[in-house]
């Protein structure tokens, strides 16, 4: 019978341990940043310590039944083995989240430079479309026929031009920039797709004004724009219809009819990439891309200024 009341207790002390070693694991899951380290060792404590409690009980009882040991501790002594028992413990919580911090942070690290070369990348990329020579070209073009057609116009459109790439060459040494930033650019680089294409394009700006002070990457909307009009046909019978609102959420939306060419333009996804690349590096939620044949659609969040600061 000692036997058997034996092996039920050593069966139950690996039970126990099994249930501390899992309630830790899932603490650490539920709070995983380095940030969080107080508030997950705040809650470990209280584990160690019912579970040395418990552990120790157990042992007491267990050895008891062991005629070889003659195990019967005094009360005191029972109190210094208690603390001996939960000091180890502590110790090793300490250990253990000694090590999970170091390698919380090699993780961090290698995913940062993981990011910063990402943006290195991919910041090359919009200086290289911020001087587009198709684009300057095309403009150009469109100005040439004005000058002599529609002079006033001409002059007008010298000015759209002037300030989109005044905004490109200064706007993108920031990490962010009002909406109500981008929203006047786009004013500027609509005037210009709308000289060239005329009936073709259309856009439509429906955002309200507590809206119109939160922050995004800057030139968010170009890359959306200039994806859209290299993707889909662009035609007076056909125009192509580009709307940014927000949703429900409060998100920003982008949002084109899907018309494509019939000869498919070679995508790498460097514009999509770009603005995905830009919100992880600012730890906020990434786009959220969609394509039902008909609409492709684009949402991103806004940020403000708070978000930001619990960082």
């Amino acid at each position: 019978m000692a036997y058997f009341n034996f092996v039920v207790q050593y069966r139950l002390s690996g039970l126990l341990l099994a249930a501390q070693t899992a309630i830790i694991r899932w603490i650490t899951n539920q709070y995983p940043d380095l940030s969080q380290t107080p508030k997950r060792m705040l809650l470990e404590f209280p584990v160690f310590i019912v579970m040395t409690i418990a552990t120790e009980v157990i042992a007491f009882y267990v050895y008891g039944l062991i005629p070889f040991f003659d195990f019967r501790p005094t009360p005191s002594t029972k109190i210094i083995i208690f603390w001996i028992g939960l000091g180890s413990n502590v110790i090793s919580l300490c250990m253990y989240e000694l090590y999970y911090t170091l390698t919380k942070w090699r993780e961090n690290s290698i995913q940062t430079e993981v990011y910063k070369r990402e943006s290195l990348l991919n910041q090359l990329e919009v200086l290289k479309n911020q001087v587009n020579p198709h684009f300057l070209f095309n403009s150009l073009n469109s100005l040439s026929s004005l000058i002599s057609d529609e002079p006033k116009q001409a002059e007008q459109f010298v000015d759209e031009l002037a300030k989109v790439y005044r905004y490109l060459l200064q706007i993108n040494e920031g990490n962010l920039t009002t909406l109500d930033n981008e929203l006047v650019f786009i004013e500027s680089y609509y005037y210009l797709l709308k000289t060239r294409h005329q009936r073709g394009i259309e856009l439509t700006v429906d955002i309200k004004g507590d809206f119109r002070s939160q922050l995004l990457p800057p030139l968010t909307l170009q890359l959306l724009i200039e994806n859209a009009v290299k993707h889909n046909r662009v035609q007076a019978t056909q125009p192509l219809c580009i709307t940014i609102d927000t949703n429900p959420e409060g998100w920003l939306r982008v949002q084109n009819n899907l018309q494509r060419k019939s000869i498919r333009m070679a995508s790498n996804r460097v514009g999509l990439s770009n603005i995905s690349t830009k919100y992880r590096l600012l730890d906020q939620p990434e786009p959220i891309i969609t394509d039902n044949n008909s609409l492709f659609t684009v949402i991103l969040p806004l940020l403000a200024d708070r978000q930001l600061t619990k960082r």
